[in-house]
């Protein structure tokens, strides 16, 4: 079994940064629900350590998440990072109350104990990031501190060596910890012992393999959407599973200009049996009238799998529905904490009447790591380094009512800024781009004539894994080149806008 590090999840906004960095190192690891560990010695095989992840609610609180840190400690090694630092230092005597003031930002390690397994190759003065409300000011006897910061006397502690157990009040996964990555290297490699052994030729190895035990005979549908997601999960399964694979792309009406066509011919180049299916007056008559961005998913998720059950009775002997969901699907449609942040048509139960089981290969990689398994895979650049492009499709770029005329409208403008992104040698500069069509219309005036016409929205954006990402700086030679070239030859738009914002607090969608 594969070895890995289990990161347990207490509702952080950093949870999955910690998965990503830990997989940085060559280490694979998973984020479970922190109540969902898996005691016993069977469960417990491959994992190597653990890390408690941090909060946002506090240790002291009655709703607070709590974990049997009694019956965890001693069995593995464990890392307590912020909220994890302060349950364990708490569950164990010591004691959390709330800082005098928030601590946030930026400090230094102005301590360290050189004899910790935890801070080795690591010096005094070594800038952390604190994002805080409470704070330790008791740490259990037989406890001891390992780092202080001017302010924060306990920022790292270790437990008796049999405890096996150390926490801190920082956090090491983000950017501004800059000795962030060889603190987890020090946890997952010196002290959990992990052999840096996993990589997308051993992931690929080891889901051709799990696949094939799972499926056995069985034929699987799975549903295509020209993203890197599922084309990567279909050439996957292609090779674990051959022609026992029948893949659907459907047609909801709202993909990009020509990308039907375009997606079913690269399909059909990789050998993959595909079946596409124009449903788009269905989605359009199911949308007609309908503004809220959720009930719009909504909408599109059901008729999706609607398609889906119909086209799944056609193949009678299909036993499973494969899927290309990825972590950050699963991350925004459900945390922890209970908080959607939005509804991924692809996450979610099945309608019974299909009687399908779920088969998502990919469900635990983040996007770069997707792209790795792709170019492993020997798939074509132009299909790995594809933006991401949200299942909904243009339907979440139209605030308001979706129609035919606003999505061929939409459709003609990103063309042109898609293309404008590859001619200019910026598409792989750029994570996700694309434009959205504003419910405004604004004045201008062209051949001397006043037009009240639409406005869109440029948006594109830099991220490694869409959980974080900075608005994009373009040239600005390039955004006027497109507007121009937008203004001029798409009918109905007469402004062009940029957007500047970054995630968090917006998201890379409008909707």
């Amino acid at each position: 079994m594969t070895e890995k590090i289990v990161i347990l999840d207490f509702g952080s906004q950093t949870t999955q940064l910690i998965g990503r960095r830990v997989r940085e190192l060559s280490i694979y690891s998973e984020i479970i629900p922190y109540n969902k560990f898996p005691f016993g010695r069977e469960a417990e095989e491959g994992i190597i350590g653990v890390i408690l992840s941090g909060s946002p609610l506090s240790v002291y609180d009655e709703g607070a998440f709590k974990l049997d840190l009694h019956e965890l400690v001693g069995r593995l090694p464990v890392l307590g990072i912020c909220y994890g630092a302060q349950l364990t230092a708490q569950e164990f005597g010591g004691k959390v109350e709330p800082a005098p003031s928030r601590e946030y930002g930026r400090a230094n390690l102005a301590q360290i104990d050189p004899a910790c397994p935890l801070f080795k190759g690591i010096e005094p003065g070594a800038q952390v990031w604190m994002s805080h409300g409470d704070t330790i000011t008791a740490i259990p006897e037989g406890f001891t501190t390992v780092a202080s910061t001017d302010d924060v006397r306990f920022a790292a502690f270790q437990a008796p060596a049999e405890m096996r157990l150390w926490g801190v009040q920082f956090h090491p996964e983000v950017f501004h910890s800059t000795c962030g990555m060889q603190l987890l290297e020090n946890f997952c490699v010196g002290i959990c012992g992990a052999s840096r052994s996993w990589s997308a030729a051993s992931f690929i190895e080891t889901t051709v393999a799990a696949l094939k035990q799972q499926l056995g005979n069985d034929r699987v549908i799975l549903g295509l959407s020209g993203g890197v997601d599922s084309s990567v999960a279909a050439v996957l399964l292609n090779k674990a599973i051959g022609d026992r694979l029948t893949c659907i792309f459907v047609d909801h009406g709202m993909l990009r200009k020509n990308e039907f066509a375009d997606v079913l011919r690269d399909y059909q180049c990789l050998g993959l049996n595909v079946i596409g299916v124009d449903a788009s007056d269905k989605f359009f008559a199911d949308l007609a009238g309908v503004t809220d961005p959720e009930r719009k998913r909504k909408i599109i998720g059901a008729d999706f799998i609607e398609v889906f059950d119909a086209e799944a009775h056609k193949i009678t002997d299909a036993k499973w529905l494969a899927q290309g969901t990825i972590y950050p699907d699963c991350i925004e449609s459900l945390s922890i904490t209970g908080t959607v942040i939005k509804s991924h048509h692809n996450v979610g139960g099945l309608p019974e009447r299909m009687n399908l089981k779920l088969c998502e290969p990919l469900r635990l990689l983040f996007k770069d790591e997707v792209r790795a398994v792709g170019r492993e895979l020997g798939m074509p650049e132009h299909l790995i380094k594809r933006h991401p492009f949200p299942g909904p499709g243009l339907a979440v770029r139209i605030l308001g009512e979706v129609t035919r005329e606003k999505v061929t409208v939409l459709q003609n403008a990103d063309h042109i800024f898609i293309q404008g992104l590859r001619d200019s040698g910026l598409y792989d500069q750029v994570w996700q781009a694309g434009v959205i069509l504003l419910p405004v219309q604004s004045v201008g005036v062209m051949g001397d004539e006043r037009t009240y016409e639409r406005a869109v929205a440029l948006r594109a954006v830099t991220s490694t894994d869409a959980m974080t990402a900075d608005w994009a700086h373009l040239p600005y030679e390039f955004l006027a080149k497109v507007s121009n070239e937008i203004i001029n030859k798409v009918r109905g738009v007469n402004r062009v806008c940029y957007d500047i914002s970054s995630k968090p607090p917006s998201t890379i969608e409008w909707e």
